[in-house]
């Protein structure tokens, strides 16, 4: 009797996988929730760095949890039609962030230069080109990491209002992140000379001075949109003008994980951290409902608060 994956068309290595997206305040996936992916539903994070709420969006998604909405009508807003993914923020510092320390990007826990694949220099340097100027990084090193200045990298940045400690924590699944500012956000925008559109703000941002030059103030809301329309989830490929990569065929039980982190490079500190694991869809099924695919607790507006412990999830009272 043939197994489940010789019976299955050879079609792509893209079908021996499905895709699980987590996030969490932290490194450790033990602060980790399982990422709704498409619903309508908004993860919220804390710890003594900041509060924050994240939500995902996949077009043509598969994977879990099981019964997950295929897409969004995200994609059908002008600003996203194109758009393959979106990772959608709400950054609340606890304490001030200067614009030059604020890093968003790839990194990861081992080496992958012996997975990298041909022509993958000059897909970094058609990505810089075409995608973000500002990243930097070192995919041969131990532990390689790919990253840019958060405020020239984000494709759509919003500074708000003001929070209370004692205001819940906005849902932003029901919302398109535009670039702007709303609130008293308005004035601290027009104070700091960002400019109004994507492409100028991110011009801007270029320059460390620049960077340097604006802080996040602690308890205001800082919303920030990012996403592509050249990494497909829906085959696990890169889609770069010139240049397609099949990602799954590098795919081992080492390398099956792509993380996105936003961080202080100065001081380390870590804000969220969202991670995309591809899983075998051989996998023994009670191992795909198992604890760390359970979706029950933090969302629309309940908290994980560090206590100290590394972002660790405890009970919201």
């Amino acid at each position: 009797m043939r197994s489940r994956s010789q019976s299955r068309s050879p079609n792509g290595e893209h079908e021996k996988y499905r895709l699980k997206v987590t996030a969490g305040p932290d490194y450790d996936t033990k602060t980790h929730q399982v990422v709704p992916v498409n619903k309508d539903q908004t993860l919220h994070f804390e710890n003594e760095h900041a509060i924050v709420s994240v939500c995902v969006r996949i077009q043509d998604y598969t994977g879990y949890p099981d019964g997950s909405p295929k897409s969004s009508s995200y994609f059908s807003h002008p600003l996203h039609q194109n758009d393959q993914y979106s990772i959608a923020m709400q950054l609340v510092p606890k304490t001030p962030i200067n614009g030059d320390d604020l890093i968003f990007g790839n990194d990861f826990e081992r080496p992958i230069r012996d997975r990298l694949p041909p022509g993958f220099n000059a897909a970094m340097r058609i990505v810089k080109w075409v995608l973000d100027p500002a990243l930097d990084g070192d995919a041969y090193a131990d532990k390689p990491y790919l990253y840019s200045p958060a405020l020239a990298s984000w494709n759509q940045f919003r500074i708000g209002d003001k929070t209370s400690s004692n205001n819940k924590a906005p849902a932003i699944h029901d919302r398109i992140i535009e670039e702007g500012a709303e609130g008293s956000g308005v004035e601290v925008r027009k104070e700091a000379n960002i400019p109004e559109t994507v492409d100028q703000r991110r011009k801007h941002f270029l320059w460390d001075q620049n960077r340097k030059n604006f802080e996040l103030q602690p308890g205001r809301a800082y919303m920030a949109d990012f996403g592509n329309p050249y990494l497909v989830f829906n085959d696990f490929s890169l889609r770069l003008p010139g240049f397609n990569l099949q990602v799954a065929k590098y795919i081992d039980e080492k390398h099956h994980k792509l993380r996105y982190v936003l961080k202080n490079r100065k001081t380390g500190h870590v804000y969220l951290v969202v991670l995309f694991t591809l899983l075998l869809r051989d996998w023994l099924p009670e191992n795909a409902t198992d604890g760390d695919m359970n979706t029950n607790g933090n969302v629309d507006g309940e908290t994980h608060k560090d206590n100290g412990s590394r972002g660790r999830p405890s009970k919201s009272a």
